[in-house]
């Protein structure tokens, strides 16, 4: 018997739309067996668990709300939540808005707890629906409504000392934090993070390059980085897990901001803690700032057509995949989850290391916690590897680009005499040599490797004199000589990017420009003085 309801007769094949379309299509459905044959056709076809969700959602929102009187659902039902198991949600950011990053993947079971707190599924949840299902899978809900303070430097330390980056950092996030109290009226913390075997002193250190607060956690089996202790404790650090001696210092939920080295070991724990913490990570980034924005995207606004003010949002720039841009990475709530703490890993070189104040006051607080068996290998024996190329701390750099193809080895010789030429000088390649398939002659060989690679992947140079040559001027290469006093630029094409940020350009085959230069060198008739004073014509 019907009971005077009329059913909603709707032919609906779910797996001819993204998870976002389907959550627009079902809104306007009000009947629950409609929804449920939508459902049962969904999980006899694709059976995505992200579409199965959200028309469960749509479900509950039916049988406990009355429909409003065009028969549609409110914006927090048509949402289509959070992805989850790795499903991405697909949405049209409104032209003009910055990109932004709400990484929802690993939302396994659907959003937040009830009362919003953070918590645990149950290792006994449902099959997965492998045909080996994932064993004590267990994730920790992101919150909504959360407390968020602070700037946190997760600190590398290498040979028992704070690498550079890492000062870096600390550096740059004193700087963000006081510009922030003067923006905002609010005093918040630089926060280090400090990970390791005897590293108590190191943590001391940081507050003298610029951490109000220095968090560390001591344990010989964490002489060198293993992802999985690190990131658990990174991870219960940031959450605020502990004694109570370890963690009575703060009393807010998340940090608000998180600051990680690129690095290999950085990049490695930036994706893993931020993964563990629920949000978002902007990768290899050069230049950070705090400041409001404004975005009309309707996934975090909440309703078409309306426009919101994000407060305190730390902007993240990076170049971008073309390679020629710079995109800004945000990392923005959803009308009904926070992601927190907005995360960037920096790129080494990117700013000064400060000068440490060593009458500096502040926080030194140890971390407690029990580490499980997360020690799977033990390191018995190792040798110590070359330390490489350090292309930084000299007056002069002379690099090379694809310009050499016609004859790379002369090209690579040619390059190193005019290096030779000066007191103190290194010489650095461009990407394009390294990942190329030229092939050296005799010693040359040895300076193609990456190790004298020059850009936003390889090294960072300041020289008071950069000299490129046969280099087109990729954003990448940019990033790597934005601070070096005078750049002088050699290549035949006039249009050569390179050209738009070089000091001095040379039109010219640099087979027959450097041989010119290292003469003049050599003579004495144009000094390095001159090079850097503009003693030569563009």
């Amino acid at each position: 018997m019907n009971c005077g309801r009329t059913r909603q007769v709707i032919e609906m094949d779910p797996g001819e739309h993204t998870v976002d379309e389907l959550a627009e299509e079902i809104a306007s459905i009000d009947d629950v067996e409609t929804l449920e044959s939508i459902l049962d056709a969904e999980r006899g076809g694709d059976d995505r668990k992200t579409a199965k969700e959200a028309i469960e959602r749509r479900i509950e929102a039916v049988g406990e709300d009355e429909p409003t009187e065009d028969g549609t659902a409110s914006a927090d039902d048509v949402d289509g939540g959070e992805g989850s198991e790795g499903d991405a949600n697909e949405t049209d950011d409104d032209a003009g808005d910055a990109d932004e990053t709400d990484d929802d993947a690993g939302d396994a079971d659907g959003g937040e707890t009830s009362d919003g707190d953070t918590g645990e599924a149950d290792e006994d949840d449902e099959d997965d629906g492998l045909s080996h299902p994932t064993r004590d899978k267990k994730h920790v809900r992101a919150l909504q409504g959360g407390d968020y303070e602070d700037m946190w430097v997760f600190c590398e330390t290498q040979a028992g000392e704070l690498t550079d980056v890492s000062k870096e950092m600390l550096g740059k996030a004193r700087e963000l934090m006081d510009a922030y109290a003067e923006e905002y009226g609010d005093e918040e913390d630089v926060v280090a993070v400090v990970i390791g075997e005897d590293c108590a002193e190191l943590a001391e250190e940081t507050i003298a390059y610029g951490a109000d607060v220095a968090v560390f956690h001591d344990d010989p089996r964490l002489s060198r980085f293993v992802h999985k202790p690190y990131t658990e404790i990174a991870a219960h650090m940031a959450r605020g897990q502990g004694s109570l001696e370890s963690t009575e210092w703060r009393a807010y939920d998340e940090p608000r901001y998180a600051l990680f080295p690129a690095t290999n070991n950085g990049r490695d724990l930036s994706a893993l803690v931020q993964a563990e913490l629920d949000s978002g990570l902007a990768s290899d980034c050069s230049d950070l700032f705090i400041e409001d924005v404004e975005i009309s995207n309707p996934v975090k606004t909440g309703e078409p057509g309306v426009k919101k003010v994000f407060e305190r949002v730390l902007h993240m720039k990076r170049p971008d995949f073309s390679g020629f841009e710079y995109s800004t990475i945000l990392c923005l709530d959803n009308p009904d989850r926070d992601f927190h703490p907005q995360g960037a890993s920096v790129i080494p070189g990117t700013f000064e290391v400060p000068e440490p104040d060593p009458d500096r006051e502040g926080l030194v607080v140890e971390h407690e916690m029990e580490l499980e068996d997360w020690f799977g290998v033990e390191v018995l024996e190792h040798d110590q590897l070359d330390e490489g190329v350090d292309l930084t701390g000299h007056e002069v750099v002379v690099c090379l680009g694809r310009g050499i193809g016609d004859d790379p080895t002369l090209g690579m010789e040619l390059g190193l005499e005019l290096t030779d030429a000066f007191e103190d000088a290194a010489f650095g390649i461009t990407r394009g040599i390294v990942t190329s398939s030229y092939q050296f002659d005799g010693h040359v060989e040895a300076y193609s490797k990456e190790e004298r690679q020059i850009g936003e992947t390889g090294q960072e140079v300041a020289p008071e004199l950069y000299i490129a040559a046969g280099v087109s001027g990729a954003v990448q290469h940019k990033v790597g000589i934005d601070d070096s006093g005078t750049i002088v630029a050699i290549n035949t094409d006039p249009d050569a990017r390179i050209r738009d940020f070089s000091d001095y350009f040379i039109e010219g085959d640099l087979f027959e420009v450097l041989p010119a230069l290292t003469e003049a060198v050599e003579s004495g008739e144009l000094p390095v003085e001159a090079l850097a004073d503009g003693g030569i014509d563009r």
